[in-house]
């Protein structure tokens, strides 16, 4: 069996009743993003203290799983009329074959080689290099599996400042991954935060197969306390948000790392931060970029 995925780019006050109207007319599944996402016009939305929950992405891309055999102009035009859309909105369609989608997705994921040190591998292969730091991450429902350029950055500052019985905090771990590389690197303590439930699972899930103690906390709990070394892997604009919790988390003398951040926007980010830390671009890995700082004294 085969599908078709459809592609539209509405107006983000139509993207709601669109996605309503696409499932009227026989859709299985309709997703919403932003269409501008990783570029600097995106708008991550999230729900850290003092986000602005009511901002909405200035484009939105709808996307519906239709049936192989479904008649598009038959059930998209009468959607985009309904949703208050000129049904000469352009669309994009992808044929989608079946396949064995577990062996197709295990196929997308290798093991990758971070730096002379560390690898990230998933469960289902064997590590290239049994003396190196094998970080045993399977993809799921969390981001961080080591191919992305921040989480490379990530990886490689944690690499030159773990010496050894550190307190870390991975804030926004996702699967973990950061706050698992800091325990395998020899901190004596790491924390993951996160605001998603599951993420956390997966996190869990990720340290068991690493055989590594992390402690995995809800954002909405109460938070452990400072760390010497702070990394938070998410995106410009929920760092800017963040940054008082941030500040609050890195013990003073402590180092502070923000990754996630587009190069033009590091100026705005480190701005952010100023009243308690100088971040410099200490990498850049493609466009993203990393910062850090020493937390200053009071």
């Amino acid at each position: 069996m085969a599908w078709l995925v459809v592609h539209v780019d509405a107006d983000s006050n139509s993207a709601e009743p669109l996605s309503d109207a696409l499932l009227d007319a026989g859709a299985l599944s309709v997703e919403t993003a932003d269409a501008d996402a990783g570029t600097a016009a995106e708008w991550p939305v999230f729900g850290e203290p003092g986000a602005d929950t009511t901002r909405r992405w200035t484009r939105s891309r709808v996307t519906a799983l239709f049936p192989g055999n479904a008649n598009l102009d038959a059930c998209l035009r009468p959607a985009l009329t309904a949703a208050g859309l000129p049904p000469s909105l352009p669309f994009r369609v992808e044929r989608l074959e079946d396949r064995d989608w577990v062996r197709a997705t295990q196929s997308q994921f290798v093991p990758v080689r971070v730096s002379r040190r560390i690898w990230v591998v998933p469960s289902w292969h064997a590590p290239p290099d049994a003396t190196a730091i094998n970080l045993v991450i399977d993809p799921g429902l969390a981001f961080g599996t080591g191919t992305h350029p921040t989480t490379r950055l990530a990886l490689h500052w944690l690499e030159a400042h773990v010496r050894g019985g550190e307190t870390v905090i991975d804030y926004g771990c996702g699967s973990g991954i950061l706050a698992i590389a800091a325990l395998r690197l020899g901190a004596a303590r790491a924390y993951g935060v996160d605001i998603d439930e599951q993420a956390l699972l997966a996190a869990r899930h990720n340290a068991m197969q690493n055989r590594v103690t992390a402690q995995l906390v809800s954002a909405a709990d109460e938070l452990p306390g400072t760390a010497a070394l702070v990394v938070a892997n998410i995106l410009a604009n929920p760092l800017v948000v963040l940054a008082p919790v941030l500040a609050r988390l890195t013990a003073h003398g402590g180092r502070l790392a923000l990754s996630g951040i587009l190069a033009g926007q590091a100026d705005e980010v480190g701005a952010a931060y100023h009243r308690w830390v100088d971040m410099d671009v200490v990498e850049q890995d493609e466009e993203w970029v990393l910062l850090s700082g020493i937390r200053k004294s009071p």
